[in-house]
């Protein structure tokens, strides 16, 4: 089930988060044993280290600008552009400037 979200009306998926200074926010909108869907906010410099998902992560940038590194390469997105982060390879998230996005994980 989804949660943390307007249900049955029109939605502007930047706008469900707010950025907060020297922080990375996330608001969890479903989490189960399939899939996993997380807003997050990135302040300009913060950022996620290197890590890696047990699920094919797709990223998509909502607002502003992010560097993702996956398996050693770099990819600077804007809004509108998504990225794939294969399971299991390491890959690690940069606010290049504040930014927002939509993180949406298979397992």
């Amino acid at each position: 089930m989804m949660k943390n979200i307007g249900k049955a009306r029109p939605l502007r998926l930047e706008e469900e988060i707010q950025f907060l200074e020297g922080q990375v926010v996330s608001r969890t909108l479903a989490q189960n044993e399939h899939v996993s869907l997380t807003l997050f906010a990135f302040e300009k410099g913060e950022e996620i280290s290197t890590h890696s998902s047990g699920g094919d992560a797709m990223v998509t940038v909502l607002e502003g600008t992010g560097r993702f590194t996956v398996g050693g390469t770099e990819h600077v997105l804007t809004a509108g552009e998504s990225l794939v982060m294969p399971a299991g390879v390491p890959h690690a998230v940069y606010g290049q400037e504040r930014f927002k996005m939509l993180l949406t994980v298979v397992f």
